[in-house]
């Protein structure tokens, strides 16, 4: 397959081992009903075989719709799936995060039910570890809880089990104008802004950004955002211009094999045409 025929949502790429591996939220299943998440994988990021279900719903499971943004992250040893899931019953959405042995899993359930607050509703939770090697989830505080949305992030066990503090809140979303512009939505009767696909990058030069996704004048669109003392603890301002506005987003940095940068985020924002796309990228121009 190429990418083009990969229908996923927030897709993520893993290099490992001499290949890629490609997650994401199966674009079919997005906003209804969903029982499990799939991995591709390629040699040259061209032709990826797949789709391999790498997660499925066990049968007592809670969660049974909006499965949403796997990121796998490798840790001491293993690999840990952090993904949002929501169910009919409740309908308060959060981020959880599984493990597995194997990059293409099978991914098993390894946090003690969400990360996230069972209060809130949440999503795109990604992982960072800071110079001390302590670990946090980074994950978006919906606008359905808050009508302006937030990035927020929480310190987690060494084991990756539990949330060991309480949530801190980074920015939100209105931060980010000019460019961010609200969407309307029967809920609030004010202007509504979006957080969306948090994701953490430390530059060169030891500086910490943040990829995350909101709309610009009504496009899908990839921001990012600096933190002042090049670490999660720090103050985050964010820049006056988009990335990327192309009606794109929820993107990952990564490095191929020959050490370039690459954007991938989904192009359209629109179901079900919505696919990966790689963007090269320099990592002077993501500097403040």
């Amino acid at each position: 397959m190429e990418l083009t025929e990969i229908n996923v949502r927030d897709p993520f790429i893993l290099p490992y081992d001499g290949k890629y591996y490609l997650f994401g939220t199966r674009a079919r299943t997005c906003w209804g009903k969903a029982d499990g998440f799939d991995g591709y994988v390629s040699s040259d990021l061209k032709t990826w075989d797949g789709p391999f279900e790498v997660f499925h719903k066990p049968d007592d499971f809670w969660a049974d719709k909006n499965y949403w943004a796997p990121e796998v992250h490798e840790y001491q040893g293993a690999f840990y799936m952090f993904a949002t899931f929501n169910s009919e019953a409740k309908d308060m959405k959060g981020t959880m995060i599984l493990k597995a042995d194997t990059p293409l899993g099978p991914y098993r359930l390894h946090s003690e039910g969400k990360i996230t607050p069972d209060e809130w509703n949440c999503l795109d939770g990604t992982f960072y570890v800071d110079k001390a090697g302590k670990p946090y989830m980074v994950f978006s505080h919906e606008w359905v809880d808050l009508q302006d949305g937030e990035i927020c992030a929480v310190e987690l066990s060494s084991d990756l089990k539990r949330a060991i503090s309480t949530p801190r809140t980074l920015f939100k979303a209105s931060m980010a104008k000019p460019w961010v512009s609200p969407i309307k939505h029967r809920l609030f009767e004010g202007p509504v802004y979006v957080t969306d696909g948090p994701f953490m990058h430390r530059l060169p030069d030891g500086s910490l950004i943040m990829l995350w996704a909101s709309f610009s004048e009504g496009n899908y669109a990839e921001g990012i955002a600096h933190s002042d003392n090049g670490d999660i603890t720090g103050n985050w301002t964010i820049d006056e211009m988009p990335l990327f506005d192309k009606d794109g987003g929820h993107g990952m940095l990564f490095k191929d094999y020959e050490g370039h940068l690459y954007l991938v985020l989904h192009q359209p924002n629109k179901t079900p045409e919505e696919h990966p796309v790689l963007i090269p990228l320099s990592e002077e121009g993501l500097c403040k």
